[in-house]
């Protein structure tokens, strides 16, 4: 396939396409038959744009805290950013495979990379809070066009036979990035701050920018997509996504009940998704096809998405924060970390090599045992837990994680080829809606019970302590002696030791409620799997439950005739 005719009209250029070579969907680029050279460079681009998607939202999740003490905020106002980079970015989808489908790949890979670096440029100049926030809301946009542009590069490194495995590689090769940043992304911040991080961020956008520009896309098809209602359901649809993902994102940090404004949020993003599931509802031709995505086996696969998003925040959130509240920092998790990078390439790999289209209820269904196996594993944690003794359980849940990816887009793409492919916007709304809000979910799930159960074991805890227990006056003695070299006063060495204690019942009830949540993900995951595992195997039994009935129609037919 001559590359020269990348230049030809639509109409001129898919005549000289094969039937394999034509896009799979509106809006994707032709997927020609290239060289061995042209193969490896365009996934080595594929692999740069998405690493660029990935790594902006990965570093301010991985380091919030230091971002905190960088923009001189508090801890709650610097939970905005990792919160409005997601708002953004569940909501551009809607409008970005449209985008495509009128306006070219080529001018969407322009605008998006351009105003991707134009994004790291400014940052360099613009340290206080609120412009970060816009930044970062502005980044969110950019890496939703990004993240889809890596995949739609991925793609084209494969041949026709195995298009399908590169589809999933790509898919988790977007999860590489936050196991990745978690590595090295400190010691950027030692260097210059976040000065460091920004620069790191500006040079990944330059080189894709450069290569993107170097190693043409092929051509995509065009036609009018965009009808004036779309932008009516975006401008009810993406306020409503914002309200929700700031109340998911927020609500277990300033707490459900004692923020006003988390209620008004809620009730608002309530009232603006329903008016515009009322109006797509009653559109000939929807942005969002809600009678498609009605079906049970789209209800099914969004259910599964965000389930298996809600059960992972057990890594993302739950054996960080055991750690965190140890006392570890991120120098000593470095060992954790590089073994979650490796098992999610490992479980990228296998997904792709050994995914069935028949039977993709199978390997997530697996990936729930995993992880129902890793969160049990975990939830015997203990205050001399360490990295070490989690290496084990957050490898399976790693594994897991990039596992389920592959065969979860998939069940997607089979039902959009079966229905039409008009329906292929809907379904990227989900999954990316079901990714992202899936993640803020399970944090502020994990988050909310990991606070009540602490709660609890504190209360607990500190009712068993009787200043009269010898061993209590003991353990009081022991902590007091601490001071006995700076503080000579009996009475306040005394309090001091108390003070220690109380510390000591803090950490061991973070502790038993992190194992509480630990357990609940356990059996979760293990109610999903058993799930997942009855709807794999009932096509089966209905067919054989068909097939002895029509044996024992065929057998009384013959008998009958007999008589």
């Amino acid at each position: 396939m001559s590359r020269q005719n990348f230049n030809l009209p639509w109409a001129e250029y898919v005549q000289t396409l094969k039937p394999h070579e034509r896009p799979m969907f509106p809006g994707s680029p032709a997927t020609p038959d290239h060289t061995l050279p042209y193969r490896l460079a365009y996934f080595t681009v594929g692999m740069l744009v998405t690493a660029t998607g990935g790594i902006g939202a990965a570093m301010v999740t991985a380091n919030t805290q230091q971002l905190a003490g960088a923009l001189g905020v508090t801890t709650t106002e610097a939970a905005w950013l990792p919160v409005v980079f997601v708002m953004t970015n569940a909501c551009m989808n809607l409008l970005l495979v449209k985008f495509r489908m009128q306006y070219g790949l080529r001018l969407f890979a322009q605008i998006f990379l351009i105003a991707y670096a134009l994004i790291g440029f400014g940052a360099l100049f613009f340290e206080d809070y609120q412009s970060t926030l816009i930044v970062r809301a502005f980044a969110g946009m950019a890496s939703a066009a990004l993240t889809t542009l890596g995949v739609l590069y991925t793609i084209q490194a494969f041949p026709a036979a195995h298009r399908l495995k590169g589809l999933v590689l790509a898919i988790g090769a977007s999860t590489l990035a936050v196991p990745a940043v978690r590595i090295f992304s400190n010691h950027l911040v030692d260097l210059s701050e976040w000065r460091g991080f920004h620069v790191f961020e500006l040079g990944l956008s330059l080189l894709s920018l450069a290569a993107v520009f170097a190693l043409k896309a092929p051509p995509s098809e065009r036609f009018r997509a965009f009808e004036k209602l779309d932008f009516l359901t975006f401008a009810l649809f993406a306020p409503g996504i914002a309200l929700l993902c700031a109340v998911l994102g927020l609500g277990r940090i300033v707490w459900w009940t004692e923020a006003a404004w988390v209620g008004w949020a809620l009730v608002g993003s309530i009232v603006l998704l329903t008016t515009a599931v009322v109006i797509e509802y009653n559109r000939k031709t929807p942005l969002i096809n809600l009678k498609w995505m009605a079906g049970p086996d789209i209800v099914r696969l969004a259910l599964i998405i965000v389930g298996i998003r809600v059960v992972l925040s057990e890594q993302t959130y739950g054996a960080v924060g055991l750690l965190t509240q140890m006392g570890l920092g991120p120098d000593q998790m470095h060992g954790l970390f590089l073994l979650i990078l490796i098992a999610t390439v490992a479980g990228s790999l296998t997904s792709a090599f050994t995914m069935n289209p028949a039977k993709l209820y199978k390997p997530i269904a697996i990936a729930l045992a995993m992880i129902a196996v890793g969160a049990y594993l975990d939830s015997h944690a203990t205050v001399l837990t360490r990295p070490a003794q989690l290496y084990f359980s957050q490898t399976l849940l790693a594994f897991a994680a990039a596992f389920f990816i592959g065969p979860a887009m998939m069940s997607g793409v089979v039902q959009v080829l079966q229905k039409g492919a008009h329906n292929f916007v809907s379904f990227i709304v989900i999954f990316g809606i079901g990714q992202n809000v899936g993640g803020l979910l399970g944090s502020a799930v994990v988050g909310t019970l990991q606070t009540v159960r602490e709660k609890f074991h504190s209360s607990q805890l500190t009712e068993q302590i009787n200043l009269g227990d010898p061993d209590v006056t003991q353990r009081l003695q022991q902590l007091s002696g601490a001071y006995a070299r700076v503080i000579g006063d009996p009475a306040l060495r005394t309090a001091e030791g108390q003070v220690l204690l109380q510390q000591q019942i803090s950490q061991q009830a973070h502790v038993l409620a992190y194992n509480d949540v630990f357990l609940l993900i356990a059996v979760f995951a293990a109610i999903g799997c058993l799930w997942v595992t009855f709807h794999h195997f009932r096509p089966r039994i209905a067919a054989r439950r068909a097939a002895r009935q029509a044996a024992s129609v065929d057998a009384a037919s013959a008998a009958a005739a007999i008589d």
